[in-house]
């Protein structure tokens, strides 16, 4: 069982916007983090109100455990929080944005399905005089939000390249490389992180790439498009669902032969694909060893961790998400302006952002970054 971590709320005021910013920032989190998550820290709050929070499905643990620290971050606060799942679905998610605002909520904090799409959820309550806070998948094409809170899904690509990289020796090293959903802009974001590492090992012929022909089209150019990331999402995209990523991969498996197997190395973009990728991977008998990444530090996947069957989780670290997130309503409710760490552009206007906390999982690490702070109990996991 996991123990439930107690979320720090504290109002951070503005000292001064970043003038000169990189993807995500001059002072983002960095991965992996050498402190691990701050634990049993009281909340505070200078404000209070009604918060909405609309999330995309029950569908994963990831969002589940989203919902824990949310309702723990407003225990002992004059906060009051309704959560809504949208099961995937725009019309649900839409509904459930306008059943919020019937009940009364004062902000909005809203995981999209479909990035593009909740746009117009976003509109009706920016157009009923509710601030809008995207967390995590950025709404795009409108100005109706107020800030983004995320982790920087270009530095959760870099470390999932990193760590194939890291891994490879020699060359000739079979690449596969899967997406989430082009609906979802943080796809983008972990392909443009990836690719800036691994392009050039690319280049030089540590991997060639087994299962895109989009990206051996575009494997010369250092930095893409959205154009042709799209092109290459396109191909590879999972659309975040475990049995997409598994039918895929097979099919990928059945088209290549012996040549681009052995010993792989497998940028799959969350733990639910990685462990569909990686059994799929396992049942082929001309695969011999395999890297693969994800992200969310689902408990499935830890133990996989520990089993030797998916080698990188990027920890998307929720209780700080959280945090973060909460400063910002805190700010956004008592009319303040929170620190901001870097802006992300929506395809309308660059989106003010606060960034949470990234720690890279691997085998050695899960004591320090996971038990250690609490968010998993030892006997959560077979050793």
């Amino acid at each position: 069982m996991k123990k439930m971590m107690t979320i720090l709320l504290a109002l951070v005021m503005m000292m001064g916007l970043v003038t000169s910013l990189t993807a995500c920032g001059n002072d983002a989190p960095t991965v992996p983090d050498p402190t691990p998550a701050e634990t049993g820290a009281e909340p505070a709050a200078t404000g209070g109100g009604f918060i909405g929070v609309v999330l995309p499905t029950t569908d994963t643990p990831r969002w589940m455990r989203d919902e824990d620290y949310f309702r723990a971050a407003v225990e002992g606060t004059d906060y009051t929080i309704e959560v809504l799942f949208s099961e995937n679905s725009v019309p649900t998610e839409r509904q459930n944005v306008e059943t919020l605002i019937a009940l009364g909520v004062d902000v909005l904090v809203i995981a999209a399905v479909d990035g593009s799409a909740a746009a117009s959820a976003a509109e009706f309550a920016r157009d009923e005089g509710i601030p809008v806070i995207a967390y995590e998948r950025l709404i795009m094409g409108t100005d109706a939000v107020s800030y983004y809170v995320t982790g920087c899904s270009i530095q959760v690509g870099a470390a999932m390249g990193q760590h194939l990289l890291d891994n490879a020796t020699g060359t000739g090293n079979p690449l596969y490389i899967y997406a989430g959903d082009a609906a979802d802009n943080n796809s983008f974001l972990l392909i443009e992180g990836s690719w800036s590492v691994l392009q050039p090992a690319i280049a030089d012929g540590t991997f060639f790439i087994a299962n895109s022909s989009e990206a051996v089209a575009l494997q010369d150019r250092e930095t893409l498009t959205r154009e042709e990331m799209a092109r290459i999402i396109d191909q590879v995209s999972t659309n975040w669902s475990h049995i997409d990523a598994r039918n895929l991969a097979e099919a990928h498996l059945t088209a290549n032969d012996a040549d681009a197997k052995g010993d792989v190395f497998v940028l799959a973009p969350n733990d639910g694909t990685a462990l569909s990728i990686s059994d799929a991977f396992h049942m082929d008998p001309d695969v011999t060893s395999i890297f693969i990444t994800g992200q969310d530090a689902d408990p499935a996947s830890i133990q996989a961790i520990i089993d030797g069957r998916q080698t990188l989780t990027v920890f998307r670290d929720i209780p700080d998400l959280v945090r973060v997130a909460m400063i910002v309503v805190d700010a956004v409710l008592t009319d303040t302006t929170p620190q901001i760490d870097t802006y992300f552009y929506n395809e309308v206007f660059d989106v003010p952002t606060k960034l949470m906390r990234l720690l890279s999982i691997e085998k050695d690490t899960i004591e320090i970054y996971l038990i250690e702070p609490g968010v998993f109990e030892r006997d959560d996991f077979n050793w």
